[in-house]
């Protein structure tokens, strides 16, 4: 089964722009070369955004070939297809990444078990149950990213298909 996805680069720092490329041409099989653009929301760095089509599991990958780099702010996006939800992952410095399963309309779908240890959470006086649905719903995420993707309203988008 293929989907197809997005991946955001919403900023980079200019040293960092191949090592990116590297990285999603070793998920994709493929040789990468991105339409790197400035970023304006955090100057001295860039953003890059394309679309890709393969393989169910295609953007877990992408996510984890980029994840824990420092200065590195990027969402991935799955579409969902028969045989797999859809997928959404956010990635910044400070929060670290989030992942939820999405919906054939883009609705976070969120799962019993992490809705229950909200609750758990939420009762033993832990947190309060507004913050821990706003985390299950990749709020604080949203809330980091959101500069960075109005700068890049208007950004070039590229396909690439994955090798299967």
């Amino acid at each position: 089964m293929t989907t197809r996805g997005v991946l955001y680069v919403h900023s980079a720092p200019r040293a960092m722009c191949p090592h990116v490329e590297w990285a999603v041409g070793g998920v994709l099989g493929v040789r990468v070369q991105l339409d790197w653009i400035r970023q304006p929301a955090a100057p001295g760095t860039w953003r890059a955004e394309f679309s890709w089509k393969g393989r169910a599991g295609t953007a877990s990958e992408l996510a984890s070939a980029l994840r824990g780099w420092q200065m590195l702010r990027f969402e991935v996006t799955a579409e969902p297809s028969a045989a797999a939800e859809g997928e959404r992952y956010s990635a910044t410095p400070e929060l670290g990444i989030f992942h939820a399963a999405t919906g054939v309309h883009g609705d976070i779908l969120v799962p019993e078990d992490r809705l229950r240890a909200a609750l758990a959470r939420s009762g033993r006086g832990e947190s309060a149950l507004e913050t821990e649905v706003q985390k299950l719903l990749g709020k604080p995420w949203d809330d980091e990213l959101e500069p960075f993707r109005y700068a890049g309203e208007g950004a070039p988008v590229r396909w690439l298909h994955q090798v299967v």
